[in-house]
């Protein structure tokens, strides 16, 4: 029981004393730049009590290495609330060093230091005690006042510095248990979805009700004056003919009295769930929304980290430059802040290592010779945010991104002279481009921007960039706030549902086929002054076309087309759709760790029908748009009827996950698609109909993968099916036990890609 105690102090230990490191450290750059002594006097005091209160919490948990060194450092702070030791750069480099080998003990622990590392904790609390009599370090007065305030900069230096957050009633709470909370908060949106379409659906009813109502309207004077007839003559001559006849009518009228009982029961059940609808429908929202914001973590939890990085690395590259960070209170959330920060860091690097000239050049250029990188947040609108990451250095030279792009064979020499300036900064995203003229560990390998924009575009987010020769260069990253739920639009192509990210959308429009112009075998039309490339959705996702001939007799009428015009970074296409059905919110479904990177495909959503629907990857699909544009995406001519024989597959998979995906790609490819959940239930399924080809996995209960593939060879009506292995098992004995009991393919799920499933599945069937 104590052993189990002593380790959750310490884990709580280990949390608060990385608030207290991380702390010190921003505010020993605070203090090592500001020239200002009244704010410098109070970040030594704030920083003295971040020592003592970690010297506390150490003692309280027997950590005494990291006490000791604590100790040691008070004494140096001390002296320095009194003024007896002079800042120097050698004290400063103590004091940071001290910092890195407390956080260095802190992930480390006791049990995994060496005698070497020993030996140097006493050397480094020796330098301190030193240090802490003002003995054995150099004069720095000079180095403080260079660092200080220049050309009346010293409002925007001071939002660099470590502000204390303020004390309040507040919970530590694990992130495990709050990503659970959160995504139980967002599983309410399905519900929200679902009883709108609810609501929807008994608006459908009150509707079909109403238009009985209207013929039932029409024939009911002809029904009474039957009625009238029939007393009439029944005065003069009863029959068995008159007899059912006014049974009949007596049904009617009491159908008649029942549909009015039913209509108004349906009326009362309408409002009522209308206004359910509406009081769940701001419930969820509010609570969604509630716990959007407690997972939501503020800019400085991930900047505070970037003022020690810029002094290091500036020093290591002998410059001179100020760090400005704007924003620093815009909140986002912290998965986000997570996937965001190593992007980050490379965006930084780049500016010091490359972007930011060294003084003598930069005062050979009429320049100050420090210089100044910023990153500034801001809201953009109600659901994004932009993080702009600039410097006052040289800027991107375009013709050196040019020259890189040659060199590694990205462009050829004609495609070079045809791309404009800013086609040809884009470049600079691609891997492997790099305008350094040498690799080192900072920078130099072309990997950092193409890392920056796959990080930001897999976030639904975009990167631009503006810059000026000799003037800098400003990145500006577009990101979402939040990751789970966002605005979608739902389109319709050759009757299969899609969910395209509104972010991405820059406008829907109809237009007339006489629009279109062919440039250059390309199909495009005129947007707002540009010639944009025109593409047919259900051609860039390889789904096969079916032209009716009634579409082709318009092809010269003026036939009206749907087109939804995509934008990411510089590209801009537009894409044709059947319809454009709405927009709404939708929640995001990952795929299964084996199927996460399917071209095209960024995860799945249901609606509240609940008909699971693909969401599109707006840059995978621009991209492969570009590659498949030079094929006509529309029908100019007049064209025969064309039915496509439609061929019949069985999806074999255990997981609900996968095995959804697999029928949602091979439909949307233009297969019937019919699934089972393993190999029992598969091999029952062949015998009850006919198919075309087998998708099963290997692993799965009952009977897996192989031995559905062996019992279909040994059946003679099943001997000739093609079967593919979809499967995780990726080992050479499974590979050959797949060809043996007579697989026509072997698929491993760590290399999926949809393009490869559907290029086997065509040269089988």
């Amino acid at each position: 029981m104590k052993d189990d105690f002593l380790k959750k102090l310490l884990a709580t230990f280990k949390i608060e004393a990385d608030e207290h490191i991380s702390a010190m450290s921003s505010l020993l750059v605070e203090v090592e730049k500001t020239s200002d002594a009244q704010r410098r006097a109070k970040a030594i005091e704030n920083i003295f009590r971040e020592a003592h209160s970690l010297k506390g919490a150490a003692r309280s948990v027997n950590v005494t290495e990291i006490e000791m060194i604590c100790q040691s450092l008070e004494s140096v702070f001390a002296a320095m609330k009194r003024n007896e030791i002079t800042l120097s750069a050698e004290l400063f480099d103590l004091l940071h060093e001290t910092v890195d080998g407390l956080r260095r003990f802190l992930s480390a622990g006791e049990a995994e230091r060496t005698a070497d590392e020993k030996s140097k904790e006493a050397e480094l609390i020796g330098k301190l005690e030193e240090a802490a009599k003002g003995t054995g370090i150099g004069d720095w007065g000079a180095g403080i006042k260079d660092q200080g305030v220049v050309g009346g900069k010293q409002e925007a230096r001071q939002e660099v510095g470590y502000t204390k957050p303020v004390a309040t009633e507040t919970v530590r709470i694990s992130t495990t248990k709050l990503d659970t909370l959160l995504l139980q908060a967002e599983e309410l949106l399905l519900v929200k979805l679902a009883t709108s379409q609810r609501t929807a659906d008994l608006a459908d009813i009150n509707a079909t009700l109403d238009l009985w109502k209207k013929e039932w309207t029409k024939i009911y004077p002809d029904m009474r004056m039957v009625r009238r007839l029939l007393e009439k003559n029944g005065e003069q001559k009863q029959g068995k003919n008159n007899g059912q006849l006014k049974r009949l009518l007596g049904f009617l009228e009491w159908n008649d009295s029942y549909i009015k009982s039913l209509e108004g029961k349906l009326g009362t059940l309408a409002k009522s769930i209308e206004y359910d609808n509406r009081s769940h429908g701001r419930m969820v929202d509010d609570l969604l929304d509630g716990m959007k914001r407690a997972s939501m973590l503020p800019f400085s939890s991930l900047l505070e980290i970037f003022p020690k990085l810029v002094r290091d690395l500036s020093r290591e590259q002998g410059k001179n430059i100020e760090l400005v960070i704007r924003g620093r209170e815009v909140e986002i959330d912290r998965r986000i802040l997570e996937e965001m920060k190593d992007p980050l860091i490379h965006m930084v690097r780049n500016c010091i290592d490359h972007g930011i000239e060294k003084p003598d050049e930069r005062i050979g250029k009429k320049k100050p010779a420090h210089g100044t990188i910023v990153i500034a947040i801001s809201p953009k609108d109600s659901s994004n945010i932009e993080m702009a990451i600039s410097d006052d250095g040289a800027g991107v030279d375009v013709a050196r991104v040019r020259e890189a792009a040659l060199k590694h064979g990205v462009i050829s020499i004609e495609e070079a002279g045809k791309l404009s300036e800013p086609q040809t900064m884009s470049l600079i995203y691609c891997s492997g481009i790099s305008t350094s003229p040498i690799v080192t560990d900072i920078s130099g390998r072309g990997l950092g921007l193409a890392i920056v924009r796959e990080r930001a575009e897999r976030l639904g987010g975009a990167i631009s960039l503006d810059t000026r020769s000799d003037a800098g260069a400003t990145f500006r990253i577009t990101l979402p706030m939040t990751l789970a739920t966002f605005r979608g639009v739902l389109v319709r192509e050759n009757d299969h549902l899609f969910i395209i990210p509104t972010t991405s959308v820059d406008m829907v429009i109809k237009m007339n086929r006489e629009e279109i112009k062919t440039v250059e075998n390309r199909e495009t039309i005129l947007f707002n002054g540009q010639t944009i490339l025109l593409v047919k959705l259900s051609n860039v996702l390889g789904m096969p076309r079916k032209i009716a001939a009634g579409d082709a007799a318009g092809a010269h009428s003026g036939h009206v087309l749907t087109a939804v015009i995509l934008a990411s970074a510089e590209k801009r296409i537009a894409f044709t759709v059947d319809e454009v059905v709405n927009e709404q919110e939708v929640l995001v479904k990952s795929l299964c760790k084996q199927l996460s990177r399917v071209r095209n495909i960024a995860g799945a959503t249901i609606l509240g029908s609940g008909k699971t629907v693909l969401i599109l990857n707006i840059p995978d699909l621009l991209e492969t748009a570009i590659k498949v544009g030079a094929v006509p995406a529309m029908v100019t001519g007049v064209t025969e009827e064309v039915e496509l024989e439609e061929k019949t597959i069985l999806v074999v998979e255990d997981s609900i996950t996968a095995r959804t995906l697999l029928k949602n790609i091979l439909e949307s490819a233009g297969y019937n698609v019919r699934t089972a959940v393993d190999g029992i239930d598969g091999f029952t399924t062949l015998k009850e109909g006919a198919f075309d080809l087998v998708v099963s996995d290997v692993d799965m209960p009952r009977m897996n993968g192989f031995d559905l593939t062996a019992k279909i060879r040994s059946d003679k009506k099943l001997s000739e099916l093609p079967v593919v292995l979809v499967t995780a098992l990726q080992s050479r004995e499974d590979r050959e036990r797949g060809i043996d009991v007579g697989a026509n393919a072997y698929i491993v799920k760590s290399s999926f890609d949809q393009s490869n499933l559907l290029e086997v599945i065509k040269r089988l069937i």
